[in-house]
């Protein structure tokens, strides 16, 4: 399996599906990135040598942000929002959608404890 950026990319799968594990990366990115680089999105990631490995470290490094910076901004900016008690950061304070849900239905994965929810009686 090749390293990149500290992550095990799967090898057996095409280039531009195998970016795609790298948290941060879409399809379109790793299209971007294969491009970039003159590398065939069609390629496996096994086929890759150490050099083509080291020019998308150092691509990712210097263009982008990926994985654990990615994940620390994100969480920065939630904790931002609550620090600023506005209506977003109470919302995620809560655990309650963010972005205009209904909670009168569909809204268990985010809304506190798990309730049970009757059977439908026949």
């Amino acid at each position: 399996m090749p390293r990149v950026i500290g992550i095990d990319i799967p090898d057996n799968k095409r280039l531009e599906i195998s970016l795609m594990y790298i948290y941060g990366i879409g399809r379109r990115l790793s299209n971007e990135i294969c491009a970039k680089l003159g590398l065939d999105p069609n390629m496996r990631a096994h086929r890759l040598n150490e050099d083509e490995i080291a020019k998308i470290n150092a691509l990712l490094a210097s263009q982008y942000i990926v994985e654990g910076d990615l994940r620390r901004q994100i969480q920065n900016n939630i904790k931002r929002l609550i620090s600023i008690h506005c209506y977003r950061g109470m919302r995620h304070r809560l655990g309650l959608p963010v972005r205009g849900q209904r909670t009168r239905t569909n809204a268990r994965t985010r809304k506190g404890k798990r309730k049970t929810v009757a059977n439908k009686k026949k």
